[in-house]
């Protein structure tokens, strides 16, 4: 079969690769029928040494099940099914708890002999955990598909954010970033309820999209013009909430400035850097910073009735289709900011 792998920094290939197959009874063989490109996907495209072991490329996808192992159970053959975009055993303390994330058997796609999503193919460890059945009905081939792929990390991701910084109805929220995980982040702030979501971002075609999904205001300027104005829009206080979608230290500085004194910063932007400006100003403010790496599958089921009734449409975030021989002009035109969100059809 194919697969995307990345050699080094700038290097990604479409290759052959041997077939995904049933290792384990609690394996299921998923053939793809949606995946993308991520932006966390962006930073080992970035920076990555080179390698004669390339790593398989892609943590998001949904297919339909193609094989099932022995002691796989709830699912069938030809069944539509969507991932999170870290595997977990289901069964573990922390799987019990709703942070499959931090599972003590669990892993990531494409590492330790586990396919990448970006490819034709992905066998499933513990299948039964990790795959969701996608209603009957739904076809491969359904204009709800890109929708439905969001559910595997982008938009549990913006979600993620939200919930943990506790966004409640009436409140004021500002997203900062306005790439796939910040548009979810407003979709997910309207969700809860929240009366003004402020979109910094300065890309016009993306904001723009922020508006149709629930911006009330898109703040362009950066650094402390940006923040002034954050203020400005929040009667001089600051928003209630903070949601941090970029992973910069220049964007949580900014979370700090826009945040209202009791309010809470929800950061789900992979850091990309050691250290951050805490201290003082965050314990005197009473500021809370939490958020993390998302627990996608917790959060799917919660999410699909509001897909499937067409309340929201996270699936615009994909803004370019390609085939998956075409996926290292989507890596580099995302790198580029050519484009938002390249969604990749095997």
């Amino acid at each position: 079969m194919k697969a995307t792998l990345l050699y080094a920094a700038g290097d990604v290939r479409v290759e052959d690769v041997p077939d995904a197959r049933i290792q384990h009874p609690t394996d299921a063989v998923v053939r793809v029928v949606a995946s993308c490109v991520c932006g966390s996907d962006l930073w080992p495209y970035k920076s990555a040494p080179a390698t004669d072991h390339p790593r398989h490329m892609g943590h998001e996808f949904l297919g339909t099940v193609e094989e099932l192992g022995s002691e796989v159970t709830g699912l069938a053959v030809g069944d539509l099914v969507v991932a999170p975009f870290v595997w977990a055993d289901g069964t573990c303390e922390y799987c019990r708890s709703g942070l499959p994330t931090s599972c003590l058997h669990g892993g990531q796609w494409g590492l330790n002999g586990v396919d990448g999503g970006q490819g034709e193919a992905v066998r499933v460890p513990f299948a039964a955990a990790n795959l969701v059945k996608l209603p009957d009905g739904t076809a491969p081939d359904s204009a709800l598909v890109p929708d439905l792929l969001t559910l595997s990390d982008v938009l549990c991701t913006g979600y993620h954010a939200a919930r943990t910084a506790g966004v409640q109805k009436g409140e004021s929220v500002a997203v900062i970033g306005d790439g796939a995980v910040g548009l979810s982040g407003v979709i997910a702030a309207k969700l809860l309820g929240a009366e003004q979501i402020i979109l910094l971002g300065r890309h016009t075609q993306r904001t723009d999209l922020g508006r149709e999904f629930g911006a009330t205001d898109v703040v362009a300027e950066r650094g402390e013009e940006g923040e002034t104005r954050v203020r400005e829009l929040t009667g001089g206080l600051g928003a209630h909430r903070v949601l941090e979608c970029v992973g910069t230290e220049q964007a949580l500085t900014t979370a700090y400035a826009t945040v209202r004194d009791g309010g809470a910063i929800g950061r789900v932007g992979v850091p990309q850097y050691a250290q951050g400006p805490i201290g003082m100003n965050m314990i005197m403010r009473n500021i809370t910073l939490t958020g993390g790496v998302a627990p996608a599958r917790t959060y799917i089921e919660q999410l699909l009735p509001h897909i499937l009734s067409g309340e929201i449409h996270p699936g615009k975030v994909f803004d370019r289709t390609v085939t998956l021989d075409e996926v290292p002009n989507a890596y580099r035109a995302m790198n580029d900011r050519e484009a938002l969100k390249v969604l990749i059809q095997p």
